[in-house]
Order: structure tokens, then sequence, then C-alpha cells
């Protein structure tokens, strides 16, 4: 197949689909973070670009679509801790799950965290995540780290990488935020993204 991995930050999702099988298309707006899974994955197509309008402008180009949309709006994080900022949720979630479901002729999922809302569009739970797909997805639960949440140094980022099986010397950091784990939190399991392609 010809697939679009969009939002791929280190490619948790897609570290164990075959790219001799596939051609993978990765889309990353963090250059450092594209330039650590351009070396982990050279087979694999990697650019720097906006996810949300390659989309847009690039969908009927692949059989199989996965968008990761930014979180950090949606999470309950982000409403029930002491970090919580007023805000309104990111929509392009919401935006991509519609666009997909009536204009893409092909296979797609869209992930993202369990949200402090009611989700809409009846997605399907596994773990910690939320997936909105237009096929069947068989929920298999990966038992994820007791401290996954409070992992923040360099030792968990080194626990981290051992438990999804991604390996890279770099410290890379989403934007102020300078915890060197929130990177590798980020990824879907490479199992669990794996299990979703053969779901295909």
């Amino acid at each position: 197949m010809n697939i679009l991995n969009l939002y791929a930050g280190l490619g948790g999702n897609s570290n164990l689909w075959d790219d001799n099988a596939h051609q993978i298309t990765n889309i990353e707006l963090d250059e450092k973070i594209a330039g650590v899974l351009k070396k982990r994955k050279p087979n694999q197509i990697t650019l720097i670009a906006d996810a949300h309008q390659y989309l847009l402008d690039h969908y009927s180009e692949f059989d199989f679509i996965w968008s990761s949309p930014p979180c950090q709006t949606h999470s309950k994080m982000n409403k029930f801790t002491r970090h919580n900022t007023i805000r309104f949720v990111d929509g392009r979630l919401f935006e991509e799950i519609l666009f997909l479901k009536h204009w893409f002729k092909g296979k797609f999922v869209v992930e993202n965290v369990i949200p402090y809302y009611d989700a809409p569009f009846n997605p399907i739970k596994i773990g910690r995540h939320l997936f909105w797909s237009n096929f069947e997805i068989t929920p298999l639960e990966i038992k994820q780290p007791t401290d996954f949440i409070n992992l923040a140094n360099l030792r968990g980022k080194q626990k981290m990488m051992n438990w999804l099986d991604i390996h890279y010397d770099e410290n890379i950091y989403y934007g102020k935020n300078h915890c060197p784990v929130q990177i590798l939190r980020n990824c879907v399991h490479p199992l669990l993204g794996q299990s979703i392609l053969n779901d295909i």
C-alpha cells in the first residue's frame, strides 16, 4: 500500500510497518523530530510539512492514511491538573475525521487521547487511545509501565525507549516542554500500530 502517516513524531505507530512491502510517507512539522525519524527509517519518505494541509492537498494519492493530530487541548490533563489553561479544543481532530469519512476512498485511522469531554463520532477505545476508522479494529491492549505518566528524566527516556523498542541518542522536546520523555509518551505502541495495519 501507499501509506500516509500524519503528525508522525518518532513513528511509534509505524515502527513495525514493513517499508519493503509498503511505501510510507511520514509528515512531521518539527525539524528535529523529523530528523530522528529520517535516521531511524531511511527507507521511508519523511517530509517536514504541515500535516493538516498536506492531508487536504494529497489525500487522494494514498491507500491508507493514519493521522494523530495534536492531543494537548483534548487531554484530561489539560483540564484537571495545575497546568489547566482555558482554551478551545483543537478542531483539526474533528475536521480530519469528517474529511476522511466523507472524501477519502481508502482506509483511514485517526488517533487521539481519551478526552475530558464525550468524544463524538463513535471511536473505539484501546488503552489510553481513541481511534476513529472506517474498518474494524482489533482491540489489542498493551500494558504500559506503571510510572508511565511520571517518567520525566533521562532514565525515564531509556525506560520508554526500551518499552517501545525505539532508540535514538538525541534529546528532543515539544516546544517549551523540557521533558525528554514526552515525545516518547506520545507514541502509539508499535505492536498496536502493527495490529491495526494487519486489520486492513
